[in-house]
């Protein structure tokens, strides 16, 4: 069996929300797809472990918001890489509440869906959930961000709660450096755009006050890879 035969399938990549009471929180995922038209019904695949997973549990709606390829890194970090548990994802996030109660995030948004669940499957670490489509919307013109694009083009790691996490196989350059928190791998030849760090940038070279474009780590949490990871 061969795990990498699964890299060649494409994703997308969204910010699912959801509520609990009065409380809101959001993730990164990729496992959402349409699986009907009429009505449109798609299904949703959130790892258990995820607090998201306990508010669509609870409250039985959640909405999508379809990533633009711009989205940039910090913001992706925020919803894939820190807890609800410990931060409120939406403060300073430009979202709306839907006609469910769910929130919607409305910044690096293309588009979104909102939805009520109206079935469910145990898959072990996973629950798939079947959601109705309730409301929807176009925000902007621009091109969806896709799992491809933001492995391979912006560098991102993957959460090891994502559906598709596969342990990192690549051949790693020399001058590479990862951050032990999250894993994210800062490229001297990508630079960091976000962060004002032009390509061609040596890690030495960054500023003392950069951070991981993630998590927010210090450089001090990144070590040098030399070796290749197969």
């Amino acid at each position: 069996m061969n795990l990498l035969a699964l890299r060649k399938m494409r994703y997308g990549l969204y910010v699912v929300s959801s509520k609990k009471d009065d409380k809101l929180n959001g993730l990164i995922a990729n496992g959402v797809s349409q699986v009907s038209a009429v009505p449109a019904n798609f299904v949703v695949s959130i790892n258990k472990e995820n607090l998201t997973h306990e508010f669509i549990k609870a409250s039985k709606v959640l909405s999508f918001s379809v990533l633009s390829k711009d989205a940039s890194l910090s913001f992706i970090g925020r919803f894939g890489f820190k807890s609800g548990r410990e931060i409120d994802k939406f403060k300073g996030i430009n979202y709306k509440i839907g006609k469910t109660g769910a929130p919607i995030v409305l910044d690096n948004t293309l588009a979104y869906v909102e939805a009520k669940v109206i079935n469910e499957a145990d898959l072990g670490t996973h629950t798939v959930f079947i959601a109705q489509m309730v409301d929807s919307d176009i925000i902007k013109a621009g091109e969806p961000m896709t799992y491809d694009y933001y492995s391979e083009v912006r560098r991102g790691p993957t959460s090891k709660k994502a559906p598709l996490y596969i342990e990192q196989i690549t051949v790693i350059r020399a001058e590479r450096y990862q951050c032990r928190r999250c894993g994210y791998v800062y490229d001297p030849e990508v630079g960091d755009p976000d962060g004002n760090i032009s390509p061609g940038t040596p890690f030495e070279l960054l500023p003392d006050d950069w951070k991981c474009p993630i998590c927010g780590a210090n450089k001090n949490y990144f070590d040098k890879l030399e070796s290749s990871a197969e």
